[in-house]
């Protein structure tokens, strides 16, 4: 088996067969599996998961939950049933656009042995059905990147993701705790073992909806959980990346704090700034002369124009 393909899914009945759809359309000379995670729908999505099931039993396995479990279980429990040398990852709620996705995939890690994973572009699509002219990567995406540039960011759509199974043993049990963030600790993981290769080609497309994981957060909430991730999983993996996880909270927050100074949305720049400086604020990433500007913008000039106006 060359490639197991794990789709994750819970309450998506208007998703799931178009996301089961992409991966059969698939153009490969090579086995593949499909293995569905259901987390104990209510919605329908298990009816349809199991017609799928019904139509092509030697491809789908089902793995259902008894009982809603709504934790990353449901990701777990797929990574140890695989059986393919490699693994690719697909919500429920996304679709694979290209039917030679998986090939290019498997191409690509076969002649690349340094990458322990490899992800491509995709298209954001919006609830209302349309599709922008918006791309999850940016254009000037690196081919090849490395942990340090992951600690930085999930820069990974999930739809895009393809990982070599066994690199980091089992899954490990604190995995558990990062739901609703299921993919960037295993792109962590993974990236202890090697490099991560792009591919620059629009494969798969991320659907962006009232009823995602992260849909029912606010922005600030968003910017706390991504936080409480960074020192949680600092802790997990027992302060062995200390100062790069510091480095990447002060220089991920920092980078907020400019986003919304530029929206003029100052409270709000000056939490993210107050956040930057709980890590390593002055690092590889960040210099002090930049930290100095960031901070004169949020604290000094807004004074200063105040007094300036109320002087007029």
């Amino acid at each position: 088996m060359k490639v197991s393909v794990l789709v994750m899914t819970y309450n998506h009945v208007n998703f799931i067969a178009q996301a089961l759809d992409s991966i059969l359309m698939q153009q490969v000379n090579f086995d593949y599996e499909i293995l569905i995670s259901e987390d104990c729908s209510t919605d329908g999505t298990r009816e349809i998961v199991l017609d799928y099931y019904q139509q092509f039993p030697d491809r789908i396995r089902l793995l259902l939950s008894e009982k809603n479990v709504r934790s990353n279980q449901v990701v777990a429990r797929g990574i140890h049933a695989a059986q393919g040398q490699y693994i690719a990852l697909l919500d429920g709620d996304d679709f694979w656009l290209s039917p030679h996705k998986l090939q290019k995939q498997v191409e690509f890690l076969d002649s690349h042995l340094d990458c322990a994973l490899c992800f491509h572009n995709a298209q954001v699509v919006r609830e209302d059905g349309t599709q922008e002219c918006q791309n999850w990567t940016p254009d000037d995406q690196k081919q090849f990147s490395t942990l340090e540039d992951m600690w930085l960011g999930n820069f990974i759509a999930t739809c895009s993701t393809m990982f070599r199974r066994g690199l980091f043993g089992e899954v490990p049990e604190w995995y558990d705790d990062f739901f609703p963030i299921t993919d960037w600790p295993l792109h962590l993981l993974n990236a202890e073992h090697g490099l991560i290769g792009y591919i620059d080609e629009v494969m798969g497309a991320y659907r962006h909806h009232s009823g995602g994981l992260y849909s029912p957060f606010s922005q600030l909430q968003k910017l706390n959980k991504t936080l409480e991730f960074y020192q949680k999983i600092n802790a997990c993996l027992e302060f062995k990346y200390d100062q790069t996880i510091k480095s990447a909270i002060s220089n991920y927050f920092l980078d907020w704090a400019i986003e919304y100074e530029q929206q003029r949305e100052l409270e709000q720049a000056k939490y993210c700034f107050r956040v930057c400086l709980l890590g390593k604020p002055v690092n590889k990433f960040i210099s002090l002369k930049k930290l100095i500007k960031v901070w004169a913008k949020l604290y000094i000039l807004p004074v200063f124009d105040s007094r300036r106006w109320a002087h007029q």
